[in-house]
């Protein structure tokens, strides 16, 4: 067999494995990496990379290697669940950089953060001066999260005692030029009233690529390139 066409079967061998075992890990892996999730990716790819191409390793041994480096956050996963100690030892514990607007400088250093960078970080948030700032903590997935003083939030409907209405999620009631009824049913509508609401802009179901709606009543539409061209 040619050296490329075995380089070509194992490479889709171990995309197929790799998959497949990252399936069985689930989403959360797909988020952003832990430490230790990190490391075990950056070792999973050298080892799948190296094993697509270098022909004198054994396959079966190799597909072995990159199973354990799998199973291992695998099986932490299960133990975190189970256990609040050993999920801080693996996975940490978020570190308080701010306070009441007073930036931990001890904590700072321990996570070998510069101060720009805690700026830079609170930038990327609309955030200007970090005396505005009530808490701020670094996640161990290495986020920033933030809490303004709340002098310096945003006013929201609660501060000023106004009732308003459950917010629904809009529904996809038409796609590519069919109507979906069950979306209309969940926002409680009819295909009557979407028949009237297309009548009264002068068009039908087959002009709508797309039209969504919620329990209000409030429509959009995009419709398909050759009816704007048209209009």
């Amino acid at each position: 067999m040619p050296e490329y066409f075995e380089v070509g079967l194992r490479s889709i061998g171990i995309v197929g494995a790799v998959f497949f075992i990252t399936k069985l890990l689930g989403k959360k892996q797909l988020s952003k990496l832990s430490f230790f999730e990190y490391i075990t990716g950056v070792t999973v790819g050298s080892i799948a990379g190296t094993l697509s191409m270098d022909l004198d390793l054994p396959l079966g041994e190799g597909l072995m290697s990159i199973l354990i480096w799998f199973s291992i956050p695998f099986i932490f996963s299960l133990i975190s669940l189970r256990s609040t100690k050993f999920r801080h030892f693996v996975e940490g514990i978020p570190t308080v950089f701010i306070e009441n607007g007073k930036i931990d400088e001890k904590a700072l250093r321990r996570e070998k953060y510069t101060t720009d960078e805690l700026l830079e970080q609170l930038r990327k948030k609309n955030i200007f001066r970090a005396a505005d700032v009530e808490f701020a903590a670094l996640d161990t997935n290495g986020d920033l999260s933030v809490l303004l003083k709340k002098n310096k939030q945003p006013v929201v409907y609660e501060d000023i005692n106004v009732s308003l209405r459950k917010a629904t999620p809009p529904q996809t009631i038409i796609s590519d030029g069919k109507v979906d009824t069950d979306a209309l049913e969940k926002i409680s509508l009819t295909e009557m009233w979407l028949k009237s609401e297309l009548s009264k802009r002068n068009l039908s179901i087959k002009d709508v690529f797309l039209a969504q709606s919620d329990e209000e009543g409030h429509i959009t539409f995009d419709l398909f390139e050759w009816k704007q061209i048209t209009k």
